[in-house]
């Protein structure tokens, strides 16, 4: 199978990925990847994807990997996202922000030092949660989601069959020269 690509509208498909906990997310379908009698699709979100940081005075911003979406912190995060009149998503897979968001200057990025192992980030909000201060940062490199295709619904390829399966999808769009 091809990839789908832009359709005659011009338009990019859609397919909303759902993880194990019922959550969604929309993400546009980029490439389908047939491997092992399956289709595995490479999705990136429809909304912008953000990562929440615990910001610590003198050192480096710390990832936050988990937290749960009741979460106080992203209650205050909701507040200040709404004063740019953004919307914070608990989606599968990751926080994304809805809303219109501004292009980042690419000479500002330039400028920035980064560390050649570590993903780049820029900082979208930041806020105060009991003396302690967060960040909300979008991903500057690209953000892909990998799901299943089974009878036109998108599932999220998580744990042990992402890790047997991501190298085999790298080794495929290698071929296609992505």
């Amino acid at each position: 199978m091809t990839a789908p690509g832009p359709n005659i509208n011009g338009e990019v498909p859609t397919v909303l990925v759902r993880d194990d906990e019922g959550r969604d997310l929309l993400c546009f379908l980029e490439q389908l990847i047939p491997l092992d009698d399956k289709d595995y699709a490479l999705l990136t979100p429809v909304d912008t994807p953000v990562s929440l940081f615990r910001l610590i005075e003198g050192n480096d911003p710390e990832l936050i990997e988990t937290i749960a979406s009741s979460e106080p912190i992203l209650s205050v995060a909701d507040v200040v996202l709404q004063e740019h009149d953004l919307t914070l998503v608990r989606s599968a897979v990751t926080l994304t922000v809805n809303g219109e968001l501004d292009e980042p200057d690419p000479e500002e990025l330039e400028d920035e030092e980064t560390d050649g192992d570590s993903e780049t980030y820029e900082l979208l909000v930041s806020f105060m949660v009991q003396e302690q201060e967060y960040g909300l940062y979008i991903p500057l490199d690209p953000f892909f989601v990998v799901a299943r295709m089974t009878d036109g619904q998108a599932k999220l390829v998580e744990g042990e069959e992402f890790d047997q399966i991501q190298p085999r999808i790298e080794v495929e769009l290698e071929d296609r020269e992505l």
